[in-house]
């Protein structure tokens, strides 16, 4: 038996000065693999990778368009305005390409602190994406909001793609008055229309993407879906639900956090989550009369973990108040809300 062991020179470096020491050349090709930044290489030839951002006004359909594209639900869902509110990464991989498409808050007039991190962080992946969908509702007419995210996707870098998308809510001609619109806000280097929930032109939405792409190697490994970790994905499985059943000034006041996550055995995973709330009265609403609301919402998020997890999911949850959380960067922060430079 040798008494060599492995040295990896590279192991204290963090990724920012790897970056730094290829772009100043003091590492060579073969230094660059060693040091692992050239994850997943065995692909075939002109195979194509990057990240796609999708980015618009809140229920334009950027997370159905997302779950279509991976498969499966991944993204949480609802008619509420600002149901997306992280930063969410899945990954799509076909046999030519792999898509890192990034769900993005809906860009929005901020009303809170909450609303202003949700703004920075959809406009942060501007600048970071090697493709921009701009995805705009083909049944919903354009306007100032629409035109205020134009203006900030019109003066990024990356190739930009107009995806109008609900086109079965749509009739031909508000389509092509969507699309006449679009383009007075900004020169598309492409376009296409979509309905995620039919199925319609979802494989040709990834196809155009991965034209745009560089040719590169599989930045994350086959059998990793997303970035987003496990208590995250619990988090907000009940947090749609919330916005599912109540109304009005609820949805918004809502934070939930995943504080327990055990797997006890193969097949059953033990889950506790806490809904937040900012005033006594909702909480007593999503609570409900003799616990019957919030025994809604634990059932039917069950149902969508079982299936994600692939196995007896047991969800017990709380209700607590956090009074004016909205407002208090630290809470926003502690939800995982903040948009990622200031995490």
């Amino acid at each position: 038996m040798s008494d060599m062991v492995d040295f990896d020179p590279f192991a204290d470096l963090s990724d920012e000065e790897l970056d730094a020491m290829i772009e100043s050349g003091e590492l060579g090709e073969d230094e660059s693999l060693s040091a692992g930044l050239s994850f997943g290489t065995d692909v075939p030839e002109g195979f194509r990778s990057g990240f796609v951002a999708l980015v618009g006004r809140p229920n334009a359909g950027k997370s159905t368009l997302l779950n279509a594209c991976f498969g499966q639900k991944i993204a949480i869902t609802s008619p509420v305005a600002q149901t997306t509110r992280r930063r969410l990464r899945a990954v799509v991989n076909r046999e030519n390409c792999q898509l890192v498409i990034v769900d993005t808050p809906g860009i929005h007039k901020p009303k809170d602190g909450l609303g202003s991190e949700l703004n920075k962080s959809a406009l942060g992946e501007l600048s970071d994406v090697d493709v921009i969908a701009f995805v705009i509702d083909a049944s919903a007419p354009i306007g100032r909001g629409d035109a205020w995210v134009a203006e900030r996707v019109a003066a990024a870098r990356a190739p930009k793609i107009l995806v109008l998308t609900k086109a079965d809510k749509a009739t031909p001609e508000q389509m092509q008055a969507q699309l006449a619109a679009a383009h007075e806000l900004v020169d598309f280097d492409d376009e296409l229309v979509v309905s995620a929930t039919e199925g319609f032109n979802v494989e040709t939405f990834v196809d155009v993407v991965a034209e745009y792409l560089p040719e590169g190697p599989r930045w994350y490994p086959e059998g990793m879906d997303t970035d987003e970790t496990e208590e995250v994905m619990v988090a907000e499985f009940v947090r749609e639900k919330v916005l599912l059943h109540t109304r009005e000034e609820i949805p918004h006041a809502v934070g939930v956090i995943c504080d327990e996550f055990e797997r006890p055995k193969r097949d059953l995973l033990r889950l506790h989550a806490t809904v937040y709330v900012e005033r006594e009265g909702q909480k007593g609403i999503i609570v409900g009369k003799g616990g019957e609301m919030i025994k809604r919402i634990g059932v039917e998020a069950r149902r969508d973990l079982e299936k994600m997890f692939g196995c007896r999911v047991f969800l017990s949850l709380d209700v607590r108040v956090k009074p004016r959380w909205r407002e208090d960067a630290r809470e926003i922060r502690r939800f995982g809300y903040a948009a990622p430079d200031d995490e």
